[in-house]
């Protein structure tokens, strides 16, 4: 599988990485694709399905362990726990982990543990690796990420309003979460929460803080799941809290009062870099089972195979030309993020943020739609490959968000821009003058050009 590594970025792949990339997608393709309709059928119905934890994610975790298949996700040069891959060659990996719906949890990594790893990793004290961290790469535990409010416009987390109190040794918490990922799952024992601690500070971006909060702290109270387009992700769960009183340690607080957004920032862009590449894989998945449906022999609408109709073939050229272009997006913001940073990629992150969804759902809505009934329905995974990527538009920031900021900061050469073409037409006009050739005045294009 190491040989469709794009050959743009096949020498920043090392030979032990590309190894590694044909160990993780055999793995893949072999125990965890046939073990996903096994873990739905273990995670079962009714309220037994919050409490179930599928025995196949177990098997598959010491396959994945044996295999070397763990915490892949933390980048070398950025985390001594890093089992040494960089986020480009990890981005590869990703890639064939978002093929199916197990593997990211047998391989530890799955979104938010993820992200709330690199939290404690980059951000945690001693104490705080020690009782949390080193829990959370073990695989003995899982964890929530707490962001995102109901009663606000969290998209602009300024507006986050729980209220996090300093009263003697201890943080007061009140308020509500929801889309708190992984909430539902009884493996998870620790939040990572953002509030805030100094609603008068005169810096917006300096109110917030982020604290640890064990799960079963009295004060909480989980009052429903929240479903995504009908699937409600049990025995994970995006689950909608309350907080009352919620008293946790002084200890607890990551960094210190008022470094929320300076945490937050630095969790969500790998988040969404993760997103995409596991994006990327799911287009694949799509594109398959496409494949799969245009060539059934026994369906042939109108007497011909959906292979033989004109359109078909189109919609999997097209897919196949999207899939390869974001693939391509996606490691470039990776490799970007190997070179300075995730500060420094902010506008390649969230190129691939946005473009790597869409295309999916683009993909996986051609596939849904060569196979008709079947495609919406529980009879092939792309019903629900298409409501968990869709919510991808949302999570981390939505879409239009990353797009304003990118439309801002590209309008920024505007002037430069417009200086430069008046420059060239300047220079037009001097050579037409030259040569003795008559045009229209540059002026005049440029006039014409805006009346258009």
């Amino acid at each position: 599988m190491s040989a469709k590594i794009p050959a743009v970025v096949s020498h920043l792949v090392s030979d032990e990485a590309k190894e590694m990339i044909d160990v993780v997608a055999k793995f893949v393709e072999e125990e965890c694709i046939p073990a996903d309709p096994v873990l739905e059928a273990q995670v079962g119905e009714g309220d037994a399905r919050w409490e179930n934890h599928p025995a196949i994610i177990e098997e598959l975790k010491e396959k994945a362990r044996r295999l070397g298949l763990w915490n892949l996700f933390l980048p070398k040069d950025h985390y001594k726990e890093s089992p040494g891959w960089t986020n480009l060659e990890y981005g590869i990996m990703a890639e064939w982990l978002g093929r199916s719906r197990s593997a990211s949890e047998a391989c530890n990594c799955a979104a938010p543990d993820t992200g709330n790893m690199e939290v404690l990793a980059k951000y945690g004290n001693d104490a705080q690796k020690q009782q949390w961290l080193k829990p959370l790469m073990d695989g003995k535990i899982r964890s929530a990420f707490l962001m995102t409010e109901p009663q606000v416009a969290s998209s602009d987390a300024t507006n986050i309003e729980m209220d996090i109190r300093r009263e003697g040794n201890e943080y007061v918490l009140n308020g509500q979460k929801w889309w708190s990922s992984g909430a539902g799952d009884p493996r998870c024992k620790i939040y990572i929460v953002m509030g805030k601690t100094d609603k008068s500070n005169k810096d917006p971006y300096r109110q917030q803080s982020v604290v640890l909060v064990p799960a079963d702290t009295p004060g909480i109270k989980i009052e429903r799941m929240l479903k995504v387009y009908g699937y409600d992700d049990a025995p994970h769960g995006h689950g909608h809290l309350n907080f009352t009183n919620v008293r946790v340690p002084a200890s607890s607080m990551v960094l210190g009062e008022g470094r929320g957004f300076e945490i937050i920032q630095g969790r969500l862009g790998p988040g969404r870099i993760h997103h995409a590449m596991r994006s990327i894989g799911a287009s694949e998945v799509a594109l398959d089972w496409m494949l799969l449906r245009v060539n059934d022999e026994r369906k042939k609408p109108f007497g011909k195979l959906l292979r033989e109709h004109g359109v078909i073939l189109e919609w999997i050229a097209k897919s196949r030309i999207e899939i390869d272009a974001a693939r391509l997006i996606v490691l470039n913001a990776a490799h970007k993020m190997d070179q300075l940073g995730p500060k420094k990629a902010l506008k390649e992150i969230a190129q691939a943020k946005v473009l790597t969804p869409q295309t999916a759902l683009t993909v996986i809505d051609r596939a849904i739609q060569s196979f008709g009934g079947a495609g919406v329905c529980q009879d092939t995974p792309l019903a629900s490959m298409w409501a968990g990527i869709r919510t991808l538009r949302l999570a981390d920031g939505p879409d239009e968000v990353h797009l304003q900021q990118l439309g801002k900061n590209e309008n920024k050469r505007g002037k430069g821009t417009t200086e430069k073409i008046l420059r060239q037409q300047a220079k037009t006009a001097e050579l037409m003058k030259t040569h003795g050739t008559k045009t229209a005045q540059p002026g005049a294009r440029i006039r014409h050009a805006a009346k258009m």
